[in-house]
């Protein structure tokens, strides 16, 4: 192979059987999306290779989505580094949107080429993906033709499959039968809020879906379900330690006898052996484990830390704990003070005070605090509370805005950007002229159409502008915003770029040229379109160089990572909570209203409906009453951090 990772397999890992007591389906935990994806490419080119040197065929059912894009860049590379030959192997995808055209940017066709097909060697003949561009009255019989055309390859021999939010595999929506077979369907609410953002806007998702059946993938000999991120790892508990039920259709996997989950340790954290592995087993119960258990305790029985009885540690799973420790108390004292030093209204550092329990430092005072934002909402969304302590307490604050965010912005806002224009020069022919041609341009445009690289700057700068407008509000030097407008993000489609050297080395330029004592980062890893992902992957590169150039600046230096778009941090994980009072989370919600472009409706929701700063509003109160709950005190709200050693 040309590329080999050490990692060992966790899926022959783990052989006490107790330790997976509450799992239904083999599943194996690896460190990150990557290598996993290169463990289920790693199977399919060693099958592949197995049945050439039989002179057979392989057939393999293919999925889209974000999940498998990485196992087909490993494919892609085994074929192009290693000569893998894919001459004999068959394709059937899951399933199509309809109605579809082939050549539409929307389709499987156009997904399955760019990522697999237009770089291998397969026969076109050998590829197929169901036909989104179908006569309504021909589908039917389309539908048992390409069951029929499995069958007569000899069956599936390996079904890579995805997840969805309502536990659908393909497009089989939560009522699907165990003997469903290929057919069109109407596509459940929550699957098209997932898609809406892929569509640019939910109106414009197709309702139905052609996809192979429950049934149909039943069949196949070996199935391999992927999934990534935070996001998915609800619905996998669900489909992995629950109930067969037709309302979680993965669930029917279980049924399988060869069937294996192969998740990122994100997707796998509600799993009892992640999330609660005391409950399955001994553990080695270091400070991390017992703050974790401790608050998960206080949660289950609805006590504060400090109530919590030997008996209560017994009575679920934690009595070795109470032995290696003593006594429920001393337990209970050490996880209370643990929290209660987390919590700080001085996210800067206090000056002038003993420091030896703060999150942060006394000196120096006042600090460069440089704050990073993969978009330019996401500093006043996510931790805005904290921005405006900073800035009240005198610290110099300066704003990265790592990308544009022009593909967030409306058409509509556009034109009225040019209309103000236009009004205030009426005499300017020339910008006439372009607003003219804007307003052809989007008066024509298709769903989902890429920008023309004029309108892509437009946008950027009405997110520019609302950027500098929350700044001015918030008491930041206008001076100290930087608007890095970083490359990987530049495609003007919701598909970016892997981040370059370009993206890296300016983010380097930037901290050398800041040198910060303290740098906020978002951590919001289950942003579905990966962007925050992106930006966090360029600031620990970043990081890693000038470690390697020994910036003496570093050695002075804390990285926090925040959240609040997307989701929270656990309590257990927060090393600082800086609270909120009514008063800063009016501050806030002002602040975030600046940015009039994402208000009432935004591009990109996600599958959360409410406004962002609905969202991140009751998150911030969510994790005052936790830690009100807990035994501390009580808070208006909450922004809570977690420190990146680097």
């Amino acid at each position: 192979m040309a590329e080999t990772l050490t990692q060992k397999d966790p899926l022959r890992e783990d052989s006490n059987p107790e330790i997976r007591k509450f799992e239904k389906v083999n599943t194996g935990i690896y460190g990150d999306s990557n290598s996993a994806s290169f463990y289920v490419a790693n199977e399919i080119a060693t099958l592949i290779r197995k049945r050439q040197k039989e002179g057979k065929m392989v057939v393999l059912g293919l999925a889209t989505g974000s999940s498998p894009t990485k196992m087909y860049d490993y494919l892609v590379k085994f074929h192009q580094k290693d000569g893998l030959s894919f001459k004999n192997v068959i394709t059937f995808n899951l399933d199509e949107y309809y109605p579809m055209q082939p050549d539409s940017i929307h389709s499987y066709v156009r997904f399955m080429n760019e990522h697999l097909f237009d770089h291998i060697d397969i026969e076109r003949k050998n590829v197929h993906i169901p036909d989104g561009a179908l006569d309504a009255q021909a589908i039917r019989k389309y539908c048992q033709e390409y069951e029929q055309r499995i069958d007569e390859a000899g069956g599936l021999d390996i079904q890579i499959l995805g997840i969805g939010r309502t536990g659908h595999i393909g497009f089989n929506e939560p009522g699907s039968s165990l003997k469903s077979k290929t057919r069109l369907v109407r596509l459940d609410r929550v699957t098209q809020l997932d898609a809406a953002s892929d569509f640019f806007g939910l109106e414009n998702v197709p309702a139905r879906a052609i996809t192979m059946g429950v049934g149909t993938i039943m069949a196949a000999k070996r199935i391999i379900l992927m999934a990534w991120g935070e996001g998915k790892s609800q619905i996998i508990r669900e489909a992995v330690e629950g109930e067969i039920r037709e309302s979680v259709p993965a669930t029917f996997l279980q049924h399988h006898e060869n069937c294996d989950f192969i998740l990122d340790e994100a997707a796998a954290s509600f799993l009892t052996r992640v999330k609660t592995p005391w409950l399955v087993g001994d553990c080695d119960w270091d400070d991390q484990l017992t703050k974790k258990a401790t608050i998960w305790l206080s949660g289950t029985l609805g006590k504060a830390i400090l109530k919590l009885t030997n008996e209560d540690y017994n009575e679920y799973g934690m009595g070795d704990l109470v032995a290696e420790i003593g006594s429920a108390e001393q337990i209970n004292l050490k996880v209370f003070n643990y929290l209660q030093a987390t919590i700080t209204g001085w996210p800067g550092g206090k000056p002038n005070a003993d420091d030896s329990r703060r999150p942060e430092r006394a000196a120096p005072y006042p600090k460069r605090s440089l704050i990073f934002s993969p978009h330019p909402d996401d500093d006043v969304i996510s931790m805005g509370g904290t921005l405006l302590r900073l800035v009240d307490q005198e610290h110099e604050v300066h704003i990265a805005y790592q990308t544009s965010g022009n593909i967030a912005v409306f058409d509509d806002e556009v034109i009225r950007f040019m209309d103000f224009a236009t009004d205030i020069e009426k005499d300017d022919e020339p910008l006439y002229q372009r607003f003219m041609k804007v307003r052809e341009f989007l008066s024509k445009k298709k769903p989902g159409q890429v920008d023309s690289p004029e309108i892509q700057e437009y946008k950027g700068l009405i997110r520019k502008g609302e950027a500098l407008a929350a700044c001015r509000y918030c008491g930041v030097n206008e001076n100290n915003a930087h608007f890095q407008n970083l490359p990987f993000y530049e495609t003007g489609t919701v598909k970016k770029k892997p981040h370059s050297e370009e993206d890296i080395q300016l983010t380097v330029d930037l901290l050398k040229k800041i040198k910060p004592h303290q740098i906020f980062a978002a951590g919001d890893l289950s942003d579905p379109h990966g962007t925050h992902r992106v930006c966090l992957q360029v600031i620990y590169k970043a990081l890693e160089r000038l470690v390697a150039e020994k910036a003496d600046w570093l050695k002075d230096c804390y990285v926090w990572l925040y959240r609040g778009a997307w989701q929270e941090w656990d309590i257990a994980d927060i090393e600082m909570a800086v609270p909120i009072g009514p008063k800063d989370m009016t501050r806030k919600r002002n602040a975030i209203f600046k940015h009039q472009s994402q208000k009432d409706a935004a591009m990109f929701p996600g599958n959360d409906e409410r406004e962002f700063w609905q969202r991140a509003e009751q998150r911030n109160k969510e994790t005052a009453d936790k830690y009100n709950a807990l035994g501390m005190a009580e808070y208006e709200a909450m922004e809570g951090f977690v420190r990146y050693h680097f």
